[in-house]
């Protein structure tokens, strides 16, 4: 591999292309300590420490800070850490390691949208929207199905709630345990319940 191109991206770090091709970017002190020169050959060893070693433990990092900032797909950070210059094998195992912590899991993530945006946009809008985020297909109709079949359910606990409370201000918490209990016995899950109790203590 030879080293064809050394162009600045900013005053300390520099896009390295390989054989006309961009390869990845380094720090100008790393140019220095792997004497990486232009028009010179770059010897596969150090090809290999630098992707395999230090270019994938920067991705990960990379990745763990644009986590902290806002949740993400899959493709998106993806997306992201190629803007940066990282090479594919570097992304691919920040990925890798990033989802092994379900730090990134585009289940989650479309479950999450949808939950927050099902009031102001349609069923369609919301699959379109997901698609764009680099999310599957499968994954967006299994999770607007969920979402269907959640709001169904919330729509029957919410009608079994005005029979069985005695009142229509706010639930003491003996209430609450007393009727928690009831919806569980009937097959309703914790996060459809108690989704419904949030709603009437916003109400109050």
């Amino acid at each position: 591999m030879i080293v064809t191109e050394i162009k600045p991206v900013t005053r300390q770090k520099f896009q390295i292309e390989l054989d006309g091709q961009p390869a990845f970017v380094l720090y100008k002190g790393e140019l220095s300590r792997y004497h990486i020169q232009k028009d010179e050959e770059l010897p596969e060893e150090i090809y290999e420490e630098l992707v395999g070693q230090v270019l994938t433990k920067r991705a990960k990092l990379r990745a763990m800070h644009l986590l902290e900032k806002m949740d993400r797909t899959r493709a998106e950070l993806k997306k992201k850490l190629e803007q940066s210059g990282y090479p594919t094998k570097a992304v691919e195992e920040a990925l890798e390691y990033v989802e092994s912590f379900h730090y990134i899991d585009d289940v989650r993530y479309a479950a999450r949208y949808i939950e927050f945006q099902k009031s102001k946009k349609g069923k369609a809008r919301l699959k379109m929207e997901l698609l764009q985020k680099g999310i599957s297909t499968e994954i967006v109709a299994r999770a607007l199905e969920e979402a269907e079949e959640q709001m169904d359910a919330k729509e029957t606990i919410r009608k079994m709630l005005q029979s069985k409370r005695k009142g229509e201000g706010a639930m003491e918490e003996k209430e609450k345990q007393r009727l928690y209990g009831f919806f569980m016995r009937k097959g309703f899950s914790s996060s459809e319940i108690l989704s419904v109790f949030r709603e009437i203590s916003d109400k109050e």
